[in-house]
């Protein structure tokens, strides 16, 4: 494993309550209404994740967009997998953790998309 630190920042369509879920795994990850970023656009969201060092986690295809126009980092994670509970959001995570680590620190490209 990776001494690296694998910080996401959760999209405001995730609710701010699964940092603490995955504070073991994911540490220093955020959400944007934490970081004081609701309802803010989504350039200026990019923009803080890649003066931070933050993987956007989202399930709004505009990121994956902005990935491909701007480049990285910094990179996206896109979830495929409709509404689900924040439960199951973690869990999705958990299950995927070194395909995560991976993308984020050794692959070559922007956006990673996670299904069911």
């Amino acid at each position: 494993m990776s001494d690296q630190v694998l910080r996401l920042l959760f999209d405001e369509n995730i609710s701010y309550r699964i940092v603490k879920k995955l504070v073991a795994l994911y540490p220093g990850s955020e959400q944007v209404k934490r970081v004081g970023l609701l309802a803010h656009k989504d350039g200026l969201i990019w923009e803080y994740a890649r003066q931070n060092s933050f993987t956007i986690v989202t399930h709004d295809e505009d990121y994956e967009q902005l990935s491909t126009l701007r480049g990285i980092p910094p990179k996206v994670i896109w979830l495929r997998t409709g509404n689900i509970t924040t439960e199951d959001l973690a869990n999705l995570l958990v299950k995927h953790i070194e395909p995560i680590r991976e993308f984020i620190f050794f692959g070559d490209e922007g956006c990673l998309e996670l299904y069911r």
